[in-house]
């Protein structure tokens, strides 16, 4: 059996994955551009905006789970967010065994200074699209997303 099997003439579906790989590729790139131009890191602002999202404090496993990582690479990944006073850790209310991470001001802070910016440069980069058209594609990702739970 040739390894052109699988490197050319791909089923439509198996084209269709790689073309959502490159062109998110593209687009993650376009948006870590924006984070290096500012000397940050996509990847803790990722975990920033995840805490956020949770209203400001999360449990690591439940980040760890969110950014598709292991709890012990969410350890490692938080020790610099710490020391740079992005977050910071209490004691879980209930049970004082588990460690919550909270969002401090000064990380809230830096996310409303360059969340816009960055968020323009996504949309810039979607502009290739209609209104109807990136209606149209959430819905498809919503789908596709849905059946793979």
């Amino acid at each position: 059996m040739t390894i052109q099997k699988y490197v050319t003439k791909q089923p439509l579906e198996v084209q269709t994955f790689f073309a959502m790989v490159d062109t998110t590729a593209h687009l993650v790139a376009a948006s870590e551009k924006y984070w290096v131009s500012k000397n940050l890191n996509g990847a803790r602002i990722r975990i920033l905006v995840e805490i956020a999202k949770a209203g400001g404090n999360i449990l690591p496993s439940v980040l760890a789970g969110r950014i598709g990582v292991t709890k012990a690479n969410i350890s490692a990944m938080l020790i610099p967010l710490e020391q740079l006073g992005y977050i910071h850790t209490a004691s879980h209310p209930e049970d004082g065994r588990k460690r919550r991470i909270i969002l401090s001001a000064e990380g809230e802070r830096l996310l409303h200074d360059v969340m816009p910016g960055n968020r323009e440069t996504i949309a810039e980069n979607m502009k290739s699209l209609d209104e109807e058209e990136l209606q149209q594609l959430l819905s498809l990702l919503h789908k596709l997303h849905k059946k793979l739970d």
